[in-house]
């Protein structure tokens, strides 16, 4: 896109104050500087132009045809700029945030608090980029994300929400209580979509416990952590799951942890750039994300 030609901004902030006003000492009152100044830069935009925009007659400014065509563009223009910039300042309905992160901590860690961030900012809009890809905070594809990882992305703030150990978890009605049981019933896999989604799995966790005679290729296979969640909520197997995003369960005993050994893996991060932080909106976002996590550290 070629750049915009247009003579300055100032000029033509004194001409549409002035032609509105028909005075140059009105025009200067408004935008506070001197009438002097007002008719330099209502000569400068006429020189720019090659046109003349005023007839002058003592005391008042008289628009001539190119003038008032000038009037009507600027002030519209003006009044654009004027109406967007209110908004942005003091409308909270139009503010959105682009919140990206994995389906697992969408769907277990964040959706069910959604309340509590309406309840706050109900004119704050909430947009949930699910994604097992790093996604761009740039302001388009997302503003802020969670992340699992290590804390050290370049260029963003990253405060830690939670610590991810795996464990094996089942339903208690399987009766798993041994390693040995694990030969008995079927082995749930949760394999995302991208290499840079993957966690930890039953390969990892076979080697830390020593069980060589498990075939850890069998069994059911999701793309979804969710979706291994439900399944073994529903006694269809035994599965590596995130303590964290499985806690409710643990503690309600929907779910059990039959034995050992824990995985430690890489924690998750509340991840946006630093200069974002001023805007009202993106606070709200990081402080509600963060008094989810005081209320899940509070409740282990």
């Amino acid at each position: 896109m070629s750049a915009r030609k247009l003579p300055s901004l100032s000029a033509l902030r004194a001409f549409e104050a002035a032609a509105r006003h028909r005075s140059a000492k009105a025009a200067a009152e408004e935008l506070s500087v001197t009438a002097t100044a007002i008719s330099h830069q209502l000569r400068q935009l006429e020189d720019y132009l090659g046109l003349a925009l005023f007839v002058r007659k003592p005391r008042q400014l008289v628009l001539t045809g190119a003038g008032q065509t000038l009037l009507a563009a600027s002030s519209e223009a003006f009044d654009t700029l004027a109406d967007t910039v209110a908004r942005l300042r003091h409308d909270p309905g139009h503010q959105t945030v682009t919140l990206s992160t994995i389906p697992a901590v969408a769907g277990r860690f964040l959706l069910p608090w959604v309340c509590l961030l309406r309840d706050h900012h109900p004119h704050l809009n909430l947009n949930l980029q699910i994604s097992h890809d790093l996604t761009a905070l740039d302001g388009a594809a997302a503003d802020m994300a969670i992340r699992y990882g290590d804390g050290h992305w370049p260029g963003l703030v990253s405060e830690k929400l939670f610590d991810n150990v795996f464990i094996p978890a089942c339903s208690p009605a399987l009766g798993i209580t041994r390693h040995d049981d694990l030969h008995r019933h079927t082995l749930l896999h949760y394999q995302p979509p991208s290499h840079s989604g993957a966690l930890l799995s039953w390969t990892s966790w076979q080697k830390l416990a020593r069980v060589p005679d498990l075939d850890i290729s069998a069994g059911l296979v999701f793309s979804d952590e969710t979706h291994t969640i439900t399944a073994a909520l529903g006694g269809q197997g035994i599965a590596l799951m995130s303590r964290a995003l499985i806690s409710d369960e643990l503690e309600s005993g929907r779910l059990v942890q039959p034995f050992g050994p824990e995985l430690p893996a890489k924690p998750f991060h509340l991840v946006y750039p630093e200069e974002r932080l001023r805007e009202h909106a993106i606070a709200a976002v990081r402080e509600w994300v963060l008094g989810l996590r005081s209320a899940l550290t509070a409740c282990r």
